[in-house]
């Protein structure tokens, strides 16, 4: 640890002497100047922050070598016994085999085990973070600000950060490989035990007449009964040292799915992660602008440009590959066959991915579709992304055309809805020829609004349907409610867009439509929460010894208070104080973040373990979990609170820069809670990492040794 906390301490102080903030530093050569670069600071602070996060990941990968190198010794006597409760039944019925056939014994395994000092690489890190600290104090003033100081820092940093990340590459393929050769090692050891040692022998036979065992449903039967006088004790588990964190249940063992499908998976929930990183830096970014609204002057980081860049990207980037991806496993599953064409799921990543790419890069030169809320990207762009929505629609719909079942399962009804819906969606804000006047403005009601209900809603609720049921290992308490949530929300919410435009010149019918239709979306809401709740009954207690169903939970809760509140919002009284404040922009938060987001980590929490075997830590999981809500909660409140005063004050017949001047404080919250949010999806994206990793885990290094021993003859040498 002490390494860790010099390179913190290191780099933390750098920050600090770099900072025109610094009391020392700055008086004495960076005196504070108003024309001072903010964008140069940000640049250095992120720089550093990046070298940090690669150090530490330097730093884990060192002490990870180490732990191989002695993982044995911290065994100690019970070593092989350690190894032996390890293996699974097909394992020790071949090494008993093996005894049994055995003709001669085989040679000791020879050769010691590759090993690794790690003390050499602390030395080059500790360096590394004096390099990133070193800066002399002989500078003239405002130094920082200068064409040749920043073309300096970028040529110190670039080269710095791919050096020390090409280092950490380098160290991961070793430790792989030492991981590997240590795995290899001691199965072979095992097997040799096995073949020599009676009293090995004797232990696999023990385990496998215990892992074979099965119970003949008749222990308890008897004519006296029984007693629990003690009571049952729940949640027991050893602990061998302090615990900060509460203990988890592990997920569960792999799924022997088809690897090729696993890999399509993975694109896409990869390329959702990076979209999700990028667009909310941008939303970062744009959350310190309220605060600091000079912070730059660049056209292409305009207010204008980012805002439409931002919610694109967490739109059509984040949750729209995030679902697709989930749906190629949800649909193959409850189908129980496999997916239609594999080559036709790439097809669609790369259109999905292109749109998104080229999308963002128009809209940042100023090339887009005008004032159309969600339609910003040109139609070019938004024809490429509906290709990929068709193509993987047709996919869907092949496979489950080829299911092995006789029903389809509530899931694929959704899932294939939301395809059929957004493809419909696409194609009506996009033809041009009745978009003129007061059709383009109900046009984009429709639009905006069937975008996030019959699209994100709609397809996550299919997600749930399996998800939430497989997590807790408990049917789906009713699937007539989720009939009636599916036919309610359909014709209900394809009404609901006019009531973003009360008081326009919209006919007041349709308005009232509007209205009307918002208070029917309370029968799906009303239905779907049930259903999901009363799925949670007997399940409670399960919550706290898991850290995926916290996700289901919030995404569920979120999903009853931020509908309820959208309905809220379309009557006329309501409307009248919240529309067009920073009100709206909680509510949008509240749906798009606290129901989608969430509900997308729980489904990819939930089954990528199950897919590649490897999960992350479980308390990086909770700081994702709490980071992610706390923020949002700083994030959404203060602007419900900013918002209904400024209103109010707009009723009253304020003027409109009273409401800039009093939101201030508030937008400072929303900068804080969005920061939160951002720093929670770095952690996301870090265990995302961790479940993607490429290198085998100890089970498939096992697995793969022992087919190596089914085609070695039995007296043959085993080292």
């Amino acid at each position: 640890m002490k390494p860790k906390i010099y390179l913190i301490f290191s780099l933390l102080t750098g920050l600090v002497l770099l900072s025109p903030g610094s009391s020392a530093y700055a008086d004495e050569v960076l005196k504070p100047d108003p024309a001072f670069n903010t964008g140069a600071c940000i640049i250095i602070a992120i720089t550093v922050f990046l070298l940090l996060l690669l150090l530490l990941w330097l730093i884990r990968l060192a002490r990870g070598l180490r732990e191989d190198e002695v993982a044995r010794e911290r065994y100690g006597d019970k070593w092989m016994a350690t190894q032996i409760n390890n293996l699974d039944s097909p394992q020790l019925e071949q090494l008993i085999r093996r005894r049994q056939t055995q003709q001669k014994a085989a040679e000791k395994a020879k050769g010691a085990g590759n090993g690794f000092n790690a003390t050499a690489i602390v030395v080059l890190l500790l360096l590394l973070a004096s390099t990133a600290n070193a800066q002399t104090t002989d500078v003239g003033q405002h130094v920082l600000t200068s064409p040749g100081m920043l073309i300096m820092l970028t040529l110190i940093f670039i080269p710095l950060l791919v050096t020390v990340f090409l280092v950490g590459l380098k160290i991961k393929n070793v430790a792989a490989k030492t991981r590997y050769g240590r795995v290899k090692k001691e199965t072979r050891q095992i097997a040799e035990a096995a073949d020599n040692d009676d009293e090995v022998y004797e232990e696999l036979l023990k385990r496998k007449h215990a892992l074979d065992y099965r119970l003949t449903n008749k222990e308890l039967a008897g004519s006296i009964t029984p007693e629990d006088l003690k009571g049952i004790l729940l949640n027991v588990d050893e602990v061998h040292g302090p615990r900060l964190f509460a203990a988890k249940r592990k997920a569960a063992p792999k799924h022997q799915t088809d690897p090729k499908l696993v890999r399509l998976i993975m694109w896409y929930l990869g390329s959702a992660a990076l979209w999700l990183v990028l667009g909310t830096s941008i939303g970062e970014y744009i959350g310190i602008k309220f605060v600091s609204p000079d912070a730059d002057h660049v056209s292409w980081l305009s207010f204008g440009r980012l805002r439409p860049l931002h919610t694109n990207m967490v739109f059509w980037g984040w949750s729209s590959m995030a679902m697709i991806g989930l749906g190629y496993y949800v649909v193959t599953t409850v189908s129980n066959t496999l997916v239609y064409s594999i080559r036709w799921g790439y097809y669609s990543l790369v259109l999905i991915n292109s749109a998104v790419t080229i999308g963002s890069l128009m809209l940042m030169a100023g090339i887009n579709n005008g004032g159309g809320e969600y339609r910003e990207y040109i139609w070019p762009v938004m024809a490429l992304f509906a290709a990929g929505i068709v193509v993987s629609l047709f996919n869907y719909l092949k496979t489950i055309g080829q299911r092995k079942t006789k029903e389809i399962y509530i899931s694929n009804w959704y899932i294939v809805s939301a395809m059929m819906f957004l493809t419909v969606i696409a194609i009506v804000g996009y033809l041009p020829f009745y978009q003129n006047g007061l059709g383009e403005t109900i046009v984009q009601g429709y639009y905006m609004h069937q975008a996030v209900g019959m699209w994100f809603m709609f397809f996550n609720l299919g997600l749930i349907y399996y998800f939430l049921p497989q997590q807790l290992n408990t049917p789906i308490y009713s699937y007539s409610l989720g009939i009636l949530a599916f036919w309610s929300q359909i014709l209900f919410y394809t009404l609901i867009g006019t009531h973003h435009f009360i008081f326009s010149s919209i006919p007041w019918w349709l308005q009232t439509v509007a209205i009307v239709g918002s208070m029917g979306m309370l029968i799906p809401v009303f239905s779907g929460t049930t259903n999901f709740i009363m799925t949670f009954r007997g399940n409670f207690n399960k919550i706290g010894r898991s850290y995926t169903l916290p996700f289901y939970i919030v995404g569920i809760l979120f999903y009853f208070t931020g509908s309820t509140q959208g309905t809220a919002e379309a009557f006329r009284e309501t409307n009248l104080i919240w529309h067009f404040t920073d009100f709206t922009t909680a509510h949008s938060h509240l749906t798009m973040y606290g129901i989608i987001a969430f509900m997308l980590w729980a489904s990819i929490y939930t089954i990528v373990p199950r897919l590649t075997g490897k999960e992350p830590k479980q308390g990086l999981v909770g700081a994702h979990f709490w980071m992610a809500l706390i923020g949002l909660l700083f994030y959404t409140i203060p602007l419900m609170i900013g918002g209904t005063l400024k209103g109010i004050a707009w009723t009253e017949g304020k003027p409109f820069i009273d409401g800039v001047v009093m939101m201030a404080p508030y937008w400072l919250w929303r900068a804080i809670g969005g920061t939160l949010m951002w720093a929670s999806h770095l952690v996301f994206a870090w265990n995302i990492y961790v479940m993607f990793a490429a290198h085998k885990s100890e089970a498939d290094i096992k697995n793969e040794i022992f087919e190596q021993l089914n085609n070695q003859p039995v007296n043959a040498e085993i080292a």
